[in-house]
């Protein structure tokens, strides 16, 4: 086995936590997976494969810590009583398997917990309306002297359950919007006159009496992190970076560790197409030289160079990651032992944030494993021995394609990868070269490089297949992974068949714009995707000098974007770069001058000049060869044929994660018995008698 590099020794140095020692110094920050109370067995399987992974530090999600403030519709932890801690304990155990110190971030939502499941009112610094992603109408109370007195005595009560769960380190938590704590820190949600408000030192004193509380409960053995927002991103409005440099100079030796964020859960989270690796070093730096405790941030790291340089330019003592540790579990272990051109990098798209954001458990678009670790007992390393039979041919080199192949030959099968073209990765590779997007081709490259090593893997390029040649070629098992083009007609969401088009009309695809066939002049988008397409398209034709007017039936610009928390980005860009926004309007039909639009509530027609239309609405499946094979079932037999399965966008065309999906899912139930009658997956069902009272 190869050693690691000696300059990235000091990633593995053990580090003091106050009472606790970290092996080393990756440090996987809390973060949400859609599991939290409802799938406890999942959420503690995936933090166990991180602890095998090398990460020394693993925290959960936040945990609410009372039913005064719950966030439904969103699914975290929760330890409100003595209930949860069995739920609690198989995750502290999952992570002390290996080694691995596990944390749990208290929370008490305060303005931000509408209380949907509770029913409680809610509390916060003010009497104003609460701050959800959904505007509920609902407004918090002011909490008056003996709520804050409850709300000390819930949080030191929790603290104390977190110990009896087994966790080693107990935040506090104020940060992304969502913590009691910054609700009383920022001007802008405190506007008390009482010792809780107006100055600095008032507008902190719960965050002392907090960090005081849980160390005195149980900071003999447990440590004592604080999470805190270190810039509100609003100006004078709202907290500001110098005033949080007062905040930590003021508290600076009461926590066991500082962990720093910065503005909103977007700005803390956002996608690579907005914000690069390390991009929250500008905020953080300087704040290490105000405490002797331990300092860890986030910046979306994946580089083990930039990690060594943020500590040995004295910005931070731990890596923190939670979006790298989703992507790869294995990340620290792969640095350890010289394999950095192992590691599956985080691409930044955040399709992990949507499954919380959704309800849904999450999802990764590099690591098809995140949250089936234990329901599918899927790992993101290991792969079971192939099964009877012995090759597959995979027709198409999409990031399905490139998935299945990668996971068959890890399972040991003799592959061949037939792609038309001649380049590998499909959509990833021709959409990595859209504005904002160059990461994607990740998703291509960690394949690519990983079946680049294995003997029992091949691939030919410009090799179009046809059925006959298929079926010739005798594979036991053929995965076809042909991808999908996008509709030239209009059929999308709101319309569920083709629109009326001129035959002179000029009317362009993402795929035409992506392989060179641009638009120019005055181009109107209609995005009926909802998704990152029509926005990106939109800033390529404004760089390439087209005016652009984009038009949605949604009420706003990449409306499912929200759920990627770029939504506010995407469409503040396109305002600042000149771009027409009409929205809650479909295209009826399109003239060779000009488009004719529709109100979607009104049904108010209006006319629109443009040079020519990109249609931005769905994609149809390339499955021309699945139905010229369907036929030949009958010669299936006498080829050898032993199965033949469409997969990916082939089958239904969906993000890359649910491509990647399908490839690893593919790859995984290859040569193993199914039984469709049952849950492709381990449930967990509440058990209850027959009594009740």
């Amino acid at each position: 086995m190869t050693k690691r590099e000696s300059r990235y020794d000091i990633l593995f140095e053990p580090m003091a936590i106050g009472p606790v020692i970290a092996k080393n110094r990756f440090f996987q920050v809390p973060h949400c997976n859609g599991g939290g109370y409802r799938d406890p067995s999942s959420v503690a399987k995936m933090r166990n494969i991180k602890a095998e992974g090398g990460w020394a530090v693993i925290n959960t999600e936040q945990a609410e810590i009372h039913a005064s403030s719950e966030i439904t519709p969103f699914i975290e932890l929760r330890i409100w009583d003595d209930k949860d801690l069995p739920m609690l304990h198989r995750i502290t155990d999952a992570v002390h398997e290996h080694d691995a110190l596990a944390g749990i971030e208290l929370c008490y939502n305060g303005m931000n917990g509408p209380n949907l499941h509770s029913r409680e009112v809610p509390m916060g610094p003010m009497a104003v309306p609460i701050a959800t992603f959904t505007n509920d109408p609902i407004q918090a109370r002011a909490m008056d002297k003996r709520d804050i007195k409850n709300l000390r005595n819930w949080h030191r009560n929790a603290a104390i359950r977190a110990k009896r769960a087994g966790f080693d380190l107990v935040y506090v938590y104020g940060a992304h919007g969502f913590g009691a704590v910054q609700h009383f820190l920022s001007r802008h949600t405190n506007q008390r006159t009482d010792e809780y408000g107006g100055s600095l030192e008032n507008r902190a004193r719960l965050l002392r009496e907090l960090i005081e509380d849980t160390k005195d409960a149980i900071g003999d053995s447990c440590a004592v992190p604080v999470r805190v927002l270190i810039d509100e991103m609003m100006g004078d409005k709202g907290i500001t970076n110098n005033e949080m440099r007062d905040v930590v100079s003021m508290l600076a030796e009461l926590p066991d560790l500082w962990d720093f964020t910065h503005g909103n859960w977007a700005d803390d989270s956002a996608t690579a197409r907005f914000k690069d690796e390390g991009s929250q070093e500008e905020y953080v730096k300087g704040f290490k030289q105000l405490t002797t405790k331990p300092v860890v941030g986030v910046g979306r790291f994946t580089s083990p160079d930039t990690m060594v340089r943020q500590i040995k330019s004295g910005i931070l003592d731990f890596i923190g990651c939670a979006r790298p540790s989703i992507a790869d579990p294995f990340l620290p272990k792969k640095i350890d032992e010289g394999r950095t051109e192992d590691i599956r990098e985080c691409i930044g798209c955040n399709i992990c944030v949507t499954g919380d954001m959704t309800g849904g458990l999450s999802r990764c678009t590099q690591n098809p494993t995140f949250m089936e670790e234990w329901r599918k007992d899927w790992h993101p390393e290991k792969m079971q021995a192939k099964g009877k039979s012995e090759n597959v041919l995979i027709i198409g080199s999409g990031p399905a394609g490139l998935e299945a192949a990668r996971a068959l030959g890890l399972r040991g099968y003799d592959v061949l990868l037939a792609e038309a073209g001649t380049e590998l990765g499909g959509r990833v590779t021709r959409e990595s070269k859209l504005p904002g997007l160059s990461s994607w081709g990740r998703v291509r490259d960690y394949r690519q490089g990983q079946i680049e090593k294995m003997a029992n893997v091949s691939v030919y390029f410009e090799s179009k297949l046809t059925a006959d040649q298929v079926v010739e070629f005798g594979f036991e098992n053929i995965a076809i992974a042909t991808g999908a083009q996008w509709r030239k007609d209009g059929t999308a969401r709101h319309h569920l068949s083709p629109i009326p088009i001129a035959g002179d009309a000029r009317i362009y695809t993402p795929d035409d714009v992506m392989n060179g066939k641009s638009p120019q002049g005055d181009v109107l988008i209609y995005d009926d995707d909802h998704y990152y397409m029509g926005g990106t398209l939109a800033e390529l034709l404004i760089n390439n000098g087209c005016n652009v007017t984009i038009v949605t039936p949604a009420t706003r610009v990449s409306d499912w974007t929200v759920n990627t928390l770029e939504q506010h980005f995407i469409q503040k860009k396109l305002i600042h770069l000149g771009v027409k926004i009409v929205t809650t309007h479909s295209v009826s039909s399109i003239d060779h001058d000009h488009a004719t639009l529709e109100c979607t509530y009104s049904g108010n027609i209006q006319k629109i000049a443009t040079d020519a239309v990109l249609l931005v609405t769905c994609m149809e499946s390339n499955d021309q060869l699945w139905d010229e094979l369907k036929y030949t079932d009958d010669k299936w037999s006498a080829s050898g044929i032993k199965s033949i399965k469409v997969i990916g966008d082939a089958e239904a065309p969906a993000p890359i994660a649910w491509a990647t999906y399908a490839g690893h899912r593919y790859a995984r139930e290859l040569d193993e018995i199914i039984d469709l009658d049952i849950s492709p997956f381990k449930r967990e069902v509440v058990g209850l008698s027959r009594n009740w009272s």
